[in-house]
């Protein structure tokens, strides 16, 4: 048997499908990703995807789903529902078991026992200024731990604006050098999504946009969202950006910190 499973997106879209791709396996297909390679790459070192490709082969599939705007499954659900439990419903998984942690392992990661900061995404909108990352940094400094900050292929203006930096392009190797990090501090962004996916604890910064929709695959996902009315209004995001305040954001950030902190040393004295 053979399945196949087309999604073209970006990275945080693509692993949000992955759970489609693990259950397909465990029923015994021969499956076959469509999309961005380098993204689905994951998916085939994680054992999910036998196959992948940049366009649909010409060949038959005992089972197609295909997640686009002209399928019977457009991409985002047309109500507030998480991205992942509307896919399985369309597909008709909904119930079926799937892994809340890509089955990754790393060797001689850059980021061992490192705060893992990305004050960046997709879209400038969900982006806060870079001074509140700037402030999480210092904090975190002040406690004695290691920070270093994420760079990837959008973010080289951060060269000149941070004291150490991790630069990477390939999904892969950021998957791997991600897990063997101690923390992971982001927005509404793929990295966000691919750090909660291999395991370790991450905080997500949500602005404008839906930590219901699109919240991370993962079993320590931590998310900031600010309390107000106007909130979620992405992609029509208004000039005053209140949902960025500095003190709604630090209100909640800094004491949840702390929590996650007190966790990980308690995980390392075990």
């Amino acid at each position: 048997m053979k399945a196949l499973l087309y999604r073209r997106g970006a990275l945080g879209d693509t692993l949000l499908t992955f759970p489609l791709l693990e259950i397909m396996k465990r029923q015994g297909y021969t499956t076959v990703a469509v999309g961005n390679t380098d993204y689905f790459k994951i998916a085939q070192q994680a054992g999910w995807a036998d196959k992948v490709f940049t366009n649909i082969p010409e060949e038959p599939f005992d089972l197609k789903i295909v997640i686009s705007s002209e399928s019977n499954i457009k991409p985002f659900p047309s109500e507030r529902i998480w991205i992942v439990d509307y896919y399985l419903r369309k597909t008709g998984f909904e119930g079926f078991p799937f892994s809340r942690e890509l089955p990754l392992t790393y060797k001689d990661s850059p980021l061992v026992n490192k705060i893992v900061l990305h004050p960046s995404s997709g879209s400038t909108k969900k982006n806060p200024p870079l001074e509140v990352f700037l402030e999480i940094e210092s904090y975190l400094k002040i406690k004695g731990y290691d920070v270093i900050y994420f760079i990837g292929e959008a973010d080289s203006w951060l060269k000149s604006k941070v004291s150490e930096f991790y630069e990477c392009f390939d999904p892969c190797s950021i998957a791997k050098a991600l897990k063997g990090s101690l923390l992971f501090i982001g927005l509404d962004s793929g990295i966000s999504h691919l750090a909660a996916y291999v395991g370790i604890p991450t905080v997500v910064i949500y602005g404008p946009s839906d930590p219901l929709i699109w919240k991370p695959i993962g079993r320590k996902v931590y998310q900031i969202t600010p309390p107000l009315q106007c909130a979620p209004c992405f992609p029509k995001v208004c000039d005053e950006r209140r949902c960025f305040d500095v003190f709604l954001i630090f209100k909640h950030l800094f004491p949840l910190l702390d929590h996650i902190l007190i966790n990980i040393n308690k995980d390392y004295l075990s």
